[in-house]
């Protein structure tokens, strides 16, 4: 990667001074700009080439180099770089871990058999075993909370009671009411001797400034930002965590849509009622949670963990379904998200229900949606009607004109902006997490969802979705056909970029 980049830099450089050269020696500029700017992108596109990514992320990189050649350059430098798969864990935490994983895992077979009656779903709870370490828990309860004072109540009542370590991870953290309540909260906790350890992301909390960072640093919290950028480590922008964890004494944890932020509880003016999706686990699968916290720790602090045990006393809770949590990120060769939403898409019988802000699905999924439309299943896609990120709005409409054709139906929710990432299907299985249903969740940020099987909290979220429905206004093919030649303009020059989104 280094090596690679290195000779990007000697090649731009090189061009440059061509380009230098070239104004000292001949009066013709123009004629020579065009042709650096042109070895520019040629040089950038050779090496996409020789990457065998995906050839839609290909030809859109491709077209970002020819409409935007010098630019397109450090874009792809900062934004097109595969990433560096070489996150290194602290070894003796991973080979106890190992010992903790070979144990739960042994759980899973009599989990299915003796929990997991139905053979047609079973499928995928097979795959989601076969793509990640993760095992799928009965003794977990589960509670789907349903708007921001829900979820941060529950939140901060479960921080409250914390006695021996609070674990954070956040995509997004504001030093605003809702940010500053959390940490005195936290200041408190760890006067109280709780060991409190604090992950931010870098670029989503970027204007998260140094005073709110050191005085949780002075009053004992640890708070760190995830992959801070580089000059060196031209990659690191583009590949985020975007998690939203809390695991509170290994007992309670907190899996959902919502950062730390007043918009969350719909206190901005721009956003109005913030509708999301947060749900709250108690049992075994909190071992999951915990341990995708700790190797993202790990990873950034280099702390040892001495006795890494202490955090994996979980205690049963009454079984509801099964319950299983599972990690994605750049830096794993399955897209195991992607791969089990595939798996319930395909699974379905009678309906599919997706809520999801951003919707830039890649080929497979967008093909699998219209197959299980126009094989008779209901799918029901849950939208914002006012969008907080235009481009990527107008890059999701072009998708829906194919959907409507196909049989699926498009839902606007008109309350607020509505931010809920799920995926329902038969009222049988779910899935809630921090992934939308995009390219970037699949392939570029670090993300983590819940999936239930068979669970009451999968009827709940239904419920949910069915009254977002209520707040929502049907897009329809003619209306949709009724857009303007701008919007449609718009839609397609959003939708060329669509992979890199």
């Amino acid at each position: 990667m280094r090596n690679r980049l290195q000779i990007l830099f000697l090649l731009f450089i090189l061009a440059i001074l061509c380009f230098y050269v070239s104004m000292q020696l001949s009066p013709n500029f123009m004629k020579w700009m065009r042709i650096c700017v042109s070895l520019s992108a040629i040089f950038i596109a050779i090496f996409i080439f020789f990457e065998n990514r995906d050839p839609s992320r290909t030809l859109a990189w491709l077209v970002v180099l020819v409409v935007f050649p010098v630019i397109g350059f450090f874009f792809y430098l900062f934004f097109g770089q595969s990433y560096r798969k070489k996150r290194r864990y602290h070894q003796n935490f991973f080979s106890n871990m190992n010992l903790h994983y070979a144990q739960t895992r042994s759980d899973i077979q009599s989990n299915v058999d003796g929990n997991f009656k139905n053979a047609h779903y079973e499928k995928v709870l097979r795959l989601s075993s076969k793509l990640s370490p993760a095992s799928a828990f009965i003794y977990t309860e589960s509670r789907i909370l349903t708007n921001g004072e829900e979820t941060f109540a529950s939140i901060l009542n479960a921080l409250e009671q914390a006695k021996h370590h609070i674990h954070l991870a956040y995509y997004i953290v504001r030093n605003d009411r809702l940010g500053n309540e959390l940490k005195e909260i936290l200041i408190r906790k760890a006067k109280e001797r709780v060991r409190i350890r604090f992950l931010y992301d870098a670029v989503g909390s970027m204007k998260l400034n140094r005073g709110y960072v050191r005085e949780l640093q002075e009053n004992g919290v640890h708070i760190l930002p995830f992959s801070p950028i580089r000059l060196f480590d031209l990659g690191s922008p583009n590949y985020r965590n975007h998690r939203k964890i809390i695991v509170v004494d290994g007992q309670i944890g907190f899996v959902g849509g919502l950062n730390i932020g007043d918009e969350y509880l719909g206190r901005v003016k721009h956003f109005g009622f913030w509708r999301d999706t947060h749900v709250m686990l108690d049992g075994l699968a909190i071992r999951n949670l915990q341990m995708i916290f700790l190797q993202d720790w790990i990873f950034t602090s280099k702390e040892p963990l001495l006795d890494e045990t202490i955090y994996f006393q979980t205690e049963k809770r009454k079984t509801d379904g099964l319950i299983q949590v599972i990690a994605g990120g750049p830096d794993t060769k399955q897209k195991e998200i992607k791969h089990i939403f595939l798996s319930m898409i395909s699974s379905a019988r009678k309906s599919i229900y997706i809520a999801s802000p951003y919707f830039i699905p890649d080929e497979d999924v967008y093909s699998a949606l219209k197959i299980a439309a126009l094989g008779g299943v209901d799918v029901k896609i849950l939208f914002p009607f006012y969008p907080d990120k235009k481009f990527v709005f107008y890059a999701s409409r072009s998708y829906f004109s194919e959907l409507l054709q196909a049989g699926v139906r498009i839902f606007q929710y008109t309350r607020g902006f509505m931010h809920s990432k799920f995926i329902i299907v038969d009222g049988k299985i779910a899935s809630i997490g921090t992934a939308n249903m995009d390219m970037r969740s699949f392939h570029l940020n670090f993300e983590i969802n819940v999936f239930l099987y068979f669970s009451s909290s999968v009827h709940h979220l239904e419920e949910v979705f069915m009254d977002d429905l209520v707040e929502s206004t049907e897009l329809t093919l003619s209306e949709l056909e009724k857009r303007t030649l701008k919007e449609r303009i718009l839609e397609s020059f959003c939708r060329l970029f669509s992979p890199l989104l």
